[in-house]
């Protein structure tokens, strides 16, 4: 089956350029079950309009998810509209209505049984997240995050992706949007261990492989979930992506350890396939070791969809898309801009207490308007300018800075002045 979306694979081409399908395969409906299926039956018995918008809420992770265009958004959500009104008698206003969102960790991270519902509002699901947050900050390291709506919502993305048996995602965005925070915060507050490779000039394929065949040992032998954080700069040889399309695509990677090395590791397993109903045998063994693997290693790619890399991995390794979930990290909008903005000018002492935020809407319209003048530019040039979240964090900052410098000035001129006046005001007396 295909369903015509008009799906791009690169910001780089043109709306009338984009009239070629989305091929619709049996691996993303699976995707659409499975969460499906995480569900408990007594949640939704009697509740037509629960599970309805619990099937709209997967079908949204799965497929709106990677859209990139308005367009192509706007299509999409034609088709579900449509397809809608063929099953149900339930307004779309209902189905749709914001926020749709399902994760499992709220309520474990209240104390329940981990369920698969909705959240109860944005309010309630920040309150989460802070709190978790703040865990992270005092038990691992200091993460100075911002939780707007977005960024929330890509955590629960992120957690429902790795939250899966193989479940693996493809984070795209620019740089400076949060990928590796977020995706941080995600694996802690499932209890994840983060695995993160130190990449240098002289790191190579079989430096990668050591690293590889560590991960295998702690998912298989020790039973620990894991999350390994990948971004592409640490790509420095496009050769890795043949060990993370194998380990994508099949959950193994050929002649990953020697022959005695695989004796080792399931001598150590023995036991415990007994006990799951394995047979004590080297292919039903191995069987086990791999289904191990596949449940507790969990990847998260943090890829940059500017220039032609993106486009050209890809395309050289199927399994990063096929094999993925994908979330696009998109421009923040305004209230996300004067949120962060607003957080960081809070730190400062200014004479009337609600000017830091027409300063932070300022900034907002500032960079805001860089992205229209960039949509210019290419028209004008045919040439790409991006601004990212990181150019407006550094806006932030270079204010902070002049602001401080500013201060001092004034600072050391009053200083003077008084030094001055007391020294006049000894020599008259």
């Amino acid at each position: 089956m295909s369903v015509f979306l008009g799906v791009a694979t690169s910001p780089q081409f043109s709306p009338t350029a984009r009239k070629f399908h989305y091929q619709f395969n049996l691996r993303d409906f699976s995707r659409v079950i499975q969460n499906i299926m995480l569900a408990q039956p007594a949640s939704y018995k009697a509740n037509t309009i629960g599970l309805i918008r619990l099937w709209a809420h997967e079908c949204h992770r799965v497929w709106k998810d990677r859209l990139i265009f308005e367009e192509d958004v706007e299509a999409y959500m034609n088709y579900m509209k449509t397809s809608c009104k063929e099953f149900t008698d339930v307004k779309e206003e209902e189905i749709f209505e914001e926020p749709l969102l399902y994760t499992s960790f709220v309520a474990a991270c209240e104390g329940h049984e981990a369920n698969y519902l909705p959240i109860k509002g944005m309010d309630h699901l920040k309150g989460v997240l802070e709190a978790k947050l703040e865990e992270y900050n005092e038990n691992v390291a200091s993460m100075n995050l911002v939780l707007f709506d977005m960024a929330m919502e890509h955590v629960s993305r992120i957690a429902r992706i790795v939250d899966l048996p193989c479940g693996s995602a493809l984070l795209v965005g620019v740089g400076g949007s949060g990928k590796q925070s977020l995706a941080k915060l995600s694996s802690y507050i499932l209890g994840y261990d983060v695995i993160r490779i130190v990449v240098t000039s002289s790191y190579n394929m079989v430096d990668l492989k050591t690293d590889i065949q560590g991960m295998f040992t702690k998912a298989a032998v020790a039973g620990t979930s894991l999350l390994f954080i990948l971004t592409d700069g640490q790509i420095t040889d496009d050769r890795f992506l043949v060990y993370i399309n194998d380990l994508l695509s099949s959950g193994w990677i050929p002649e990953l350890f020697p022959k005695d090395e695989i004796d080792g590791l399931l001598g150590k397993i023995r036991a415990e396939a007994k006990g799951a109903g394995y047979q004590d045998t080297p292919d039903a063994l191995f069987d086990f070791f791999l289904d191990k693997v596949r449940k507790n290693l969990h990847l998260a790619l943090c890829f940059s969809p500017v220039g032609d890399a993106f486009r050209f991995r890809a395309r050289m390794f199927p399994g990063v898309i096929n094999c993925t979930s994908m979330d696009w990290f998109h421009e923040w909008p305004r209230e996300a801009l004067m949120d962060v903005a607003q957080r960081f000018l809070a730190e400062i002492e200014f004479p009337e207490e609600d000017l830091y935020i027409r300063i932070a809407a300022n900034m907002a319209e500032v960079h805001l308007s860089i992205g229209e003048a960039n949509k210019l530019f290419l028209a004008q040039e045919r040439r790409y300018n991006y601004t990212t979240p990181t150019s407006f964090l550094e806006l932030i900052n270079f204010y902070k800075q002049l602001l401080g410098k500013k201060r001092g000035r004034i600072t050391d001129q009053i200083d003077r002045l008084e030094i001055g006046l007391q020294t006049m005001l000894s020599t008259t007396e």
